[in-house]
């Protein structure tokens, strides 16, 4: 499993080597792959950054004051994005919290140099080892091994990395605009559910077989005798499965085995 880190900045490239060689002390099975040249030297980096991306299974972005905002550290992030799920790109924090991140990498999923957190990083990562996964007994055990190394590495490249000044603290007009387009975003999906269950029938994604099975019985006319077989059999509600019937068949009446109409719902 190829790890790509990216980085840029002294800070962030010192934190970068030790998360490249603390992963793979934890998970060995783990290739963590360092992006190590700057943004002057870019231009020649999008067909290696490509090649790269192939056969990576997870990105790590390491964030800092210096450079949440570099056009490097953002094209890398992009990139990460467009060859992986949103889901398998991570933003670390180095002297960070989440409030500070503005998007597009505000996207991504954070973490922070905490225990708990890279305990939930580490998991993550031995999740997409497949066969080559760790128990997570013995993972939690690695982990445990490993931590204080991690903690003390990682204090001693902040101090040989001080911070070039004051970064200016995001505005509350930013935050709020951040909200809003968050806000509107999850109206649209929450509206696009809604859509989905409202079409027909009431069934979940893990069940959709079932349910086009029963659309299909329904639309073409079945008897209500092998409709109703077949809802015993898969285990569906009569009443839930009346009530959507009912869309495309208003005179249905689905009897219960022992010949009394369900309960309305």
């Amino acid at each position: 499993m190829k790890v790509f880190i990216s980085w840029s900045g002294r800070r962030s490239r010192l934190v970068a080597e030790l998360m490249s060689d603390w992963i793979k002390c934890v998970l060995q099975a783990s290739r963590p792959w360092i992006s190590t040249r700057d943004i002057d030297r870019g231009s020649i980096w999008f067909t290696e950054i490509s090649d790269q991306l192939r056969d990576t299974a997870v990105g790590i972005v390491c964030l800092t004051q210096e450079n949440k905002l570099k056009p490097w550290i953002l094209f890398e992030a992009g990139a990460l994005a467009k060859g992986l799920s949103t889901s398998r790109v991570c933003t670390f924090l180095i002297d960070l919290m989440p409030s500070d991140i503005e998007d597009p990498l505000a996207q991504f999923n954070h973490t922070l140099p905490e225990k708990e957190s890279m305990w939930e990083l580490v998991r993550s990562l031995n999740s997409t080892l497949d066969l080559a996964a760790l128990d997570e007994r013995i993972l939690s055990q690695v982990f445990d091994t490993y931590w204080p190394q991690f903690r003390g590495k990682f204090q001693e490249a902040l101090d040989q990395s001080p911070n070039q000044g004051p970064v200016e603290p995001r505005s509350d007009t930013s935050i709020l605009e951040e909200i809003l387009s968050n806000t509107r975003a999850l109206t649209t999906r929450v509206g696009r559910l809604e859509n989905q269950t409202n079409d027909g029938f009431f069934f979940t994604p893990a069940s959709s077989r079932v349910g086009a099975q029963l659309r299909n019985l329904v639309t073409s006319g079945a008897p209500l005798e092998v409709i109703t077989e077949f809802s015993q059999k898969n285990g569906l509600p009569l009443s839930l499965v009346e009530r959507e019937i009912r869309k495309f068949r208003p005179d249905v009446t689905i009897l219960s085995p022992d010949g009394v109409p369900p309960p309305a719902s």
